[in-house]
């Protein structure tokens, strides 16, 4: 994994609030979805190796569906996406599959390095959550992570999604900072680094899955996980 260039993340002026991405940066996101899904497709006699791709149509049904207006609770975003994206693969699971599956969020735990990472970081920042979640979904996944945050900012409070610039600019307002008084730290490509960078944030990308960026997005610090992401706050 390549190490983060400095010249795409800069320390100074200092950060009052590292705000994180919770889904992916946090815990985990992937490797609890696809356990999900892939017990879903061996039930309907599946294969188990198709769950990176129903997982990836949940995604693109998910673009589409956050960017709808009036604005939905996030667990209708998750029964409506995954239903679709297994028709799209010709599979109708029974609605209790889909609720096992949109409620999985619900048991995601952290990362292995996340808690003490938090733990490092929160000794000279506080900290936030910055979330396509609702409240009541989110709240348990917090608790798993065992570390307190100053404020977990969730779209069902700012009745928008992620990358809509709706959600930070109500964060910031809850929050009393400006941006530039942050730092943005996330997995997601689309859903964050987008954002970030037409709102001109200092990001770093926890980069878990050794994924491409894209350039489009920079400037941005690249990092395999938090850990990497705590170096690069908390500098000797």
């Amino acid at each position: 994994m390549p190490m983060p260039e400095p010249s795409m993340f800069q320390l100074d002026p200092a950060p009052k609030v590292i705000t994180f991405d919770c889904y992916g940066t946090l815990v985990q996101w992937y490797e609890v979805l696809l356990r999900e899904v892939g017990a879903t497709l061996a039930k309907h006699g599946a294969s188990g190796a198709g769950a990176s791709a129903i997982l990836d149509s949940f995604s693109a049904e998910g673009r589409r569906l956050t960017a709808e207006r009036p604005h939905r609770p996030y667990k209708e975003i998750l029964r409506t996406g995954f239903a679709a994206a297994f028709a799209g693969h010709g599979l109708t699971p029974g609605a209790e599959e889909i609720e096992r599956i949109a409620s999985s969020p619900m048991a995601m735990g952290p990362h292995p390095e996340v808690p003490d990472a938090l733990r490092r970081l929160r000794e000279r920042y506080k900290l936030a959550i910055f979330t396509n979640s609702d409240d009541d979904l989110i709240a348990p996944t917090v608790a798993r992570i065992g570390v307190p945050f100053d404020y977990v900012i969730t779209a069902e409070q700012a009745r928008a999604y992620k990358p809509s610039r709706q959600l930070f600019d109500y964060a910031y307002r809850a929050m009393g900072v400006t941006p530039d008084e942050t730092v943005h730290v996330a997995m997601g490509m689309y859903w964050d680094m987008k954002a970030r960078h037409e709102l001109g944030l200092r990001g770093i990308w926890v980069n878990r899955r050794g994924e491409t960026g894209n350039p489009d997005w920079l400037p941005y610090a690249e990092v395999p996980d938090l850990d990497g992401a705590a170096a690069l706050l908390l500098p000797p």
